[in-house]
């Protein structure tokens, strides 16, 4: 389904579409090392929003976007996006292709850490692909498409929001499984969920580039509002190993794991809070449990009981776990995927 989008009284000024803009870096051996202006709007106070991209190209063969920042407060992404700068400035004479490096796409959201875009409180994942002719949020979906359609790959990342972390995660909607699964087993990911095709969300960024034949992945990781340096190395590890198999890189990679892949509706169980509390984790982000195994405990703190301890339903694998402890009746607490012949990590 599509969100129709409200128009805010925050009203902006002119809109500008000039032609991009760039600064250029230097560094040696790589043909093209700029930041590029891919669309500027002037905002009320005499100020400018500009959404910008890091450009790295040898100046032929394949291009990859990096997307991240759609949503200001999941800042997983944006040591992912340092790190492949990094690597690839180190190691310029194994690129042989075009990188463009999208940090935050949400800028406003990004400086001040909020979810949606500030003042309008809208999430910008859905209003995708925008309109050249809407409002300001509007026009910029568009340009941002704009600039990322005719990508060989593009991939979005995502953190969770600040009551949950995830594992290192791809999901895929059904509806595009034959061609982003051969390409999401290779991105150095621990799981693969795919989704049935009724919980489609048309208005999203992965979505409008993928009905336009710009595949696109779409990476969950991590926890709101944080960064985890061990999950975007790996994830990185997984970018350069696309990059390897599309021709862009041809440096060294690491050994790549190879994910769990959950395609029935049933692999996922869904464990909510009962009672509301404080919600006092006993295992580890990522354990194999077993059926009756203590995950952890709701509590009051105020008559120092407990209120229920959460057992885990089923043998299964412990792919997200709530952080944040405060939690009221129906709070999510984790999510656990089944063990069985197909999907059992252990055997991944």
């Amino acid at each position: 389904m599509t969100s129709e989008i409200q128009t805010s009284e925050f009203q902006t000024s002119e809109i500008q579409t000039s032609e991009i803009q760039t600064s250029e870096i230097q560094t040696s051996e790589i043909q093209t090392s700029e930041i590029q202006t891919i669309v500027s709007v002037n905002l009320p106070a005499d100020e400018k929003l500009n959404i910008k991209k890091h450009r790295l190209s040898s100046g032929e063969g394949r291009r990859i976007s990096i997307v991240t920042g759609i949503h200001g407060d999941e800042l997983e992404g944006q040591f992912v996006v340092y790190e492949l700068s990094r690597r690839i400035a180190e190691h310029p004479e194994f690129l042989h292709g075009t990188v463009d490096l999208y940090p935050a796409v949400n800028t406003m959201g990004i400086d001040s850490i909020t979810r949606g875009i500030p003042a309008f409180d809208l999430d910008m994942n859905r209003i995708f692909p925008g309109r050249y002719d809407g409002d300001m949020n509007e026009f910029l979906a568009s340009q941002i498409i704009d600039n990322l359609k005719g990508s060989d790959l593009c991939i979005d990342i995502h953190a969770s929001n600040i009551y949950l972390t995830e594992i290192p995660q791809i999901r895929i909607n059904e509806i595009t499984r034959d061609e982003l699964l051969p390409l999401a087993i290779l991105a150095n990911v621990d799981f693969v969920w795919i989704h049935g095709a009724s919980t489609v969300l048309e208005s999203t960024l992965a979505y409008s580039l993928n009905h336009i034949g710009t595949k696109t992945l779409v990476v969950e990781m991590g926890v709101g509002m944080r960064i985890t340096s061990e999950y975007g190395l790996q994830l990185t590890e997984g970018i350069l190993n696309l990059m390897r198999v599309l021709g862009i890189w041809s440096g060294p990679v690491n050994e790549i794991r190879t994910p769990v892949i959950s395609q029935a509706p049933d692999d996922v169980i869904f464990l909510n809070a009962p009672v509301s509390g404080i919600f006092m984790k006993s295992v580890r982000h990522g354990s194999h449990l077993k059926k009756g195994e203590k995950i952890g405990s709701i509590i009051n703190p105020m008559k120092g009981s407990v209120l229920q301890e959460v057992l885990s339903p089923a043998d299964g694998w412990l792919f997200t776990i709530r952080e944040y402890p405060v939690v009221s009746e129906g709070s999510l607490m984790a999510r656990i995927l089944r063990e069985n012949s197909k999907n059992d990590p252990r055997k991944g």
